[in-house]
This record gives structure tokens, sequence and C-alpha cells, in this order.
């Protein structure tokens, strides 16, 4: 797994994620938003299995 995540996208999928899971966790939306969980494991791990299959990348290459 090389990585194919770039800073300003990691720091996007952070903020989303976290954003949905605490709207989840307060009941502003619905159970869905613990979809929220996605965005901010591809941000940590800084790999995308959508942007590998799509042959997509936001980070700098090596």
């Amino acid at each position: 797994m090389s990585k194919n995540v770039g800073g300003i996208d990691r720091i996007a999928r952070i903020v989303v994620g976290l954003a949905l899971i605490v709207l989840a966790a307060t009941g502003m939306l619905g159970w869905w938003a613990w979809i929220g969980v996605v965005p901010l494991l591809t941000a940590l791990m800084g790999w995308c299995p959508a942007y590998t299959l799509l042959g997509f990348k936001t980070c700098k290459t090596e």
C-alpha cells in the first residue's frame, strides 16, 4: 500500500470525517453519518482504496 492521499486531501478528510461522527453521536444526523469513519481512517492511513482503483493520487510522487 503506497500512500496516495496528500496533505490538503488528508486535512479535508479529517474535518469531514470528524464532523460527520460528531453529528451522528449527537443525534443531529441519522445513523448513516457514522460513514464519517471511512474518510477519517483513510486520512490517518494516507491511503484510499478508491483512489487506487481509479489510479488517482493527491500526494507528491516519491
